[in-house]
């Protein structure tokens, strides 16, 4: 292909910062980033925000290399058609290929009361009020913290440790990843930490109101202010501009990472529905996705056949505030094992893969494709021809 390709991400997250990095390899690749903000937003630190430990932002000049342009902007509408994109303020960008990246944020909830009376901590704005309306709070004013994956576990922890009374009502398991062994240990932590941790089928919110949470059993917890972490949808962008997703809203994909509807448009991150067989949301994710995106649109600017994804999971880390953590080893499929490291060990891993999945970034933009993964062995594809019916030593496809 000759002459310049201009290249659309839309999203600065980790997945869109890794894919336009890595897209700068090429001297004729012209990259551009649309992001509704002008810093980096660890997202992994969000948590800390509202407890007050780091500020959850990082300058753009230390993660995306000097030749990526960055428009502070939001996109309104895709046009696959016409190979253009529609900015909220009215302008328009045109692109070769696209790299969806548009992340997750607070899925929309069902339950009454939530969306007038909770706060949320998905994003930057969110974790912002929520921090300022922990501070609002008197002393011994309580916090009920509803969701115990990891964004719920510690959110809880963080505002405990800052001396906060907290209640986890976990609407079923407590960290339902965790191997039970670990989650004895989360337990043990919260119970030093005085979180009231309601676990349990009977622990599902039914109703949210400006004094109470309310759970299918039939308890109340009364008081205080009350955040909601209880799962992740993504933004509807795709499904707005005529794009096929998922019964989430996430862009569907085949094993490449590319739109089932136009092999332009690539996604990345939380927001890729790769087979209909999404990876779980993570940065950790979201960083490989992003580099792998950026290798399949390379691929075809180069009239390569794109590779089908590959990764392996190896841990999921959860703080419980700045002392302790879980770090939960994994098998290469993403099913825990029953060996983690906790304390104050486990605190320094956490640490360790904050800070990692920030320099990986700002490594890739110095040395565009250093970026690399550990690969899985095979259990995707396996995965995938059991779900479609075939023998498991049958090779499985992807489209180019």
């Amino acid at each position: 292909m000759g002459g310049n390709t201009e290249v659309v991400v839309i999203g600065g997250g980790y997945a869109g910062v890794m894919a336009a990095n890595r897209l700068t390899r090429r001297e004729d690749v012209t990259v551009t980033v649309i992001n509704p903000r002008p810093s980096f937003v660890p997202r992994l630190r969000l948590q800390q925000l509202v407890g007050g430990s780091h500020p959850a932002r990082v300058r753009y000049e230390e993660v995306l290399a000097e030749r990526v342009r960055l428009i502070v902007d939001s996109v309104a509408r895709i046009d696959a058609h016409a190979r253009v994109v529609t900015l909220e303020s009215g302008a328009t960008v045109g692109y070769d290929h696209l790299i969806y990246a548009v992340g997750s944020t607070v899925a929309a909830p069902a339950v009454p009361g939530v969306a007038e009376h909770a706060h949320h901590v998905a994003e930057l704005e969110s974790a912002e009020r929520l921090r300022s309306a922990v501070a609002a709070l008197p002393a011994g004013v309580p916090v009920t913290v509803v969701g115990a994956g990891p964004t719920g576990i510690e959110t809880a922890a963080e505002l405990a440790e800052g001396g906060r009374p907290v209640t986890l009502v976990c609407g079923g398991v407590l960290g339902p990843y965790l191997h039970p062994r670990a989650r004895r240990s989360a337990a043990r932590r919260f119970a030093a930490l005085g979180v009231t941790v309601l676990d349990g089928p009977g622990t599902k919110v039914t109703e949210v109101t400006a004094e109470a949470v309310r759970l299918a059993d039939g308890r109340t917890v009364t008081g205080g202010l009350a955040v909601w972490t209880a799962g992740f949808g993504v933004p509807d962008l795709a499904a707005r501009s005529g794009l096929a997703t998922d019964g989430t809203g996430r862009l569907l994909t085949d094993e490449t990472l590319t739109s089932v509807d136009d092999e332009r448009i690539v996604a990345a991150g939380d927001c890729a529905a790769p087979s209909d067989l999404p990876f779980r949301m993570s940065a950790y994710v979201a960083g490989c996705l992003g580099a792998h995106a950026a290798d399949t649109v390379l691929a075809r600017i180069e009239g390569r056949r794109p590779e089908p994804v590959d990764m392996a999971f190896n841990a999921m880390c959860l703080s419980f505030g700045r002392r302790t953590a879980i770090f939960q080893i994994a098998h290469k499929d993403d099913r825990a094992m029953g060996i983690y490291v906790g304390g104050r060990a486990g605190a320094q891993l956490k640490e360790l893969a904050c800070t990692l999945s920030v320099k990986h970034l700002a490594t890739e933009a110095r040395k565009p494709g250093a970026h690399s993964w550990p690969k899985d062995g095979g259990h995707r594809s396996q995965r995938l021809r059991e779900r479609a019916g075939r023998p498991a030593d049958t090779p499985a496809t992807h489209t180019a």
